[in-house]
């Protein structure tokens, strides 16, 4: 009777109203959320079906156009990173891009095609938060399962007490940063959780359910230890604090926030910090480079090499083999080995398309962030978004491309659903 009920409750969320296309294609976008934290190949093709759907939406009778030309501010980012093909010597690579940049160019294009209320909204955020709560219980299992076995190797413990000291020396080996979640990159399910906990914390938590949920996501977000995470956290939690009127909530939240900000700093991963960046610049260093160091270093060569192409870049099937080179002059050797891109997609598009292509994505931050300053609620989003692509090269990955190209876009009308009625508070 019971597992009926989950049954019902489970089905109710999926799109059941207006035609069989709409339906498909809101449903096919519901799963791929769902998907998204638990695999980086798992959503790809759910995402491809609600493309094809979408573009026959376009093609359906519509009772009114809107045209809102920010929204089309992608498919000229696109359209300029396909003009760099031109100039590109490894065309193979550049095309693969371009191919999986496609999404870029047909959600905001379908979206303005597509009528969204805020219930159909709501529901992305709802079946993301289901899967992040899923994929917290699977990391949670396998990390368990991995620590364990560690322990059993080790033949020297004996007694109960010899095991649990061990447990509090190794855990954080198996339930801290990349190695908690290997099937999808660390500082990407930290930007779905930030989002997710901007949707939800715009009201009150009205049951102890929902307080349970959001202190999983608090506790997925600790383990996962994304520095960047907890940067746009901590600016976040600080305009939370300022947007409070009443003298007594702000005193509390306060001291809510100091314990957090212990506590978030009590991570190894955070406490380690300084020592894995300092003196990044020896040669030495180069050697036993860390992600952060990694991070660090790609900027650099990035750096210097837009500096010796600042027009035109390199194109967008050259822009990685030219990091590549300038990792090997430069002695970055892990950067190299590792065949790491720029961790930051402004730098990376500026590989990519030089000028032109840097400066069509900082003007959509910019319309986005003029579009979204109306609140502090609507503020924390674009910060949560924007800071992530300072981070990470995320429109390089399907993942990332088809994510920003339908949430970006939503958030981008000027009458939008997503930022007007969700989540501002």
């Amino acid at each position: 009777m019971q597992f009926g009920k989950i049954l019902t409750q489970a089905t109710s969320m999926f799109y059941k109203e207006d035609h069989w296309v709409v339906m498909t294609f809101w449903n096919s976008l519901y799963i791929a959320f769902f998907l998204m934290p638990l695999g980086i190949t798992l959503p790809t093709p759910f995402f491809i079906i609600s493309i094809v759907f979408g573009i026959m939406m376009i093609f359906r009778p519509q009772k009114k156009f809107v045209l809102d030309k920010s929204v089309l501010l992608f498919p000229l980012y696109f359209t300029i990173m396909t003009l760099s093909l031109i100039y590109t010597d490894d065309l193979g690579s550049g095309l693969n891009l371009v191919q999986r940049s496609l999404s870029l160019l047909l959600f905001p294009i379908i979206f303005l095609f597509v009528k969204e209320d805020a219930n159909t909204v709501k529901r992305l955020f709802d079946f993301l938060l289901v899967g992040l709560i899923v994929s917290f219980f699977i990391n949670i299992c396998i990390a368990s399962n991995n620590l364990y076995r560690y322990l059993i190797d080790i033949k020297e413990i004996t007694g109960v007490f010899m095991f649990l000291e061990e447990i509090v020396k190794n855990w954080s080996q198996f339930f801290v940063g990349s190695v908690f979640s290997r099937s999808v990159n660390a500082n990407y399910v930290s930007i779905y959780i930030l989002l997710v906990l901007s949707y939800y914390l715009k009201n009150k938590l009205r049951s102890r359910f929902q307080l349970v949920v959001v202190t999983l996501l608090f506790l997925y977000l600790f383990l996962l230890a994304s520095i960047a995470a907890y940067l746009i956290l901590f600016v976040m939690s600080l305009l939370l604090i300022f947007n409070i009127v009443d003298k007594e909530k702000k005193y509390m939240m306060i001291i809510v926030f100091i314990m957090g900000v212990a506590l978030f700093l009590g991570n190894p991963r955070v406490t380690n910090f300084y020592e894995r960046v300092k003196d990044f610049s020896k040669e030495a260093a180069y050697e036993t480079t860390t992600l952060e160091k990694s991070r660090i270093l790609a900027w650099d060569a990035s750096v210097k090499l837009i500096k010796e192409a600042p027009m035109l870049g390199y194109g967008v099937g050259d822009a990685n083999d030219v990091l590549m080179k300038k990792y090997k002059e430069l002695g970055y050797m892990p950067n190299h080995e590792n065949k790491y891109n720029a961790h930051n997609q402004f730098l990376q598009t500026y590989l990519q398309s030089g000028i032109i292509g840097f400066s069509v994505l900082l003007i959509i931050f910019i319309v986005l962030g003029m579009r979204m300053k109306r609140s502090r609620n609507e503020f924390s989003v674009f910060l949560i978004v924007f800071v992530s692509l300072l981070f990470e090269s995320m429109l390089v990955r399907f993942n990332g491309i088809v994510f920003f190209s339908i949430v970006i876009p939503l958030l981008l009308k000027k009458r939008s659903i997503l930022s007007s009625r969700i989540i501002r508070n």
